[in-house]
């Protein structure tokens, strides 16, 4: 699996357990996806990188390239990679609201943790290719 397929495993898992635990074999859904995410980073990099510019530097063009890169990543994790806000549990009535703030806390710290895991296994993948 991918590190877009672990990413939005996780995600699921943690944001959106019920719907997650409908899925029925998670673990080849989330590589189907993956794979599918990958394929659309590439092609909204490009889209977003657009043709090179004249007289653009060897420099330039990385970092143009990186950039539309990270904007396409983002752009895929938020339209494939997450679940929808509306499928996304909710504390429940009788729950105090100071707790779900501290549950809500804690998740988004651990979407933090899962994204930088992501950013880095990224940058490794992206180092190893020949």
């Amino acid at each position: 699996m991918n590190t877009y397929g672990k990413f939005a495993q996780e995600a699921w898992r943690t944001t959106a357990p019920a719907e997650y635990a409908l899925i029925p074999d998670p673990q080849v859904w989330f590589e189907a996806l993956g794979e599918e995410a990958a394929q659309r980073v590439g092609e909204l990099m490009m889209e977003l990188a657009g043709p090179d510019p004249v007289g653009e530097t060897y420099l330039e063009k990385v970092g143009r390239l990186n950039a539309s890169k990270m904007q396409a990543e983002e752009i895929v994790r938020a339209e494939m990679l997450t679940p929808d806000p509306s499928v996304r549990e909710e504390p429940g009535e009788d729950e105090d609201p100071e707790s779900g703030m501290a549950e809500t806390l804690e998740e988004m710290k651990e979407l933090n943790r899962i994204y930088r895991d992501f950013l880095d296994e990224s940058a490794q993948e992206e180092a190893e290719r020949p």
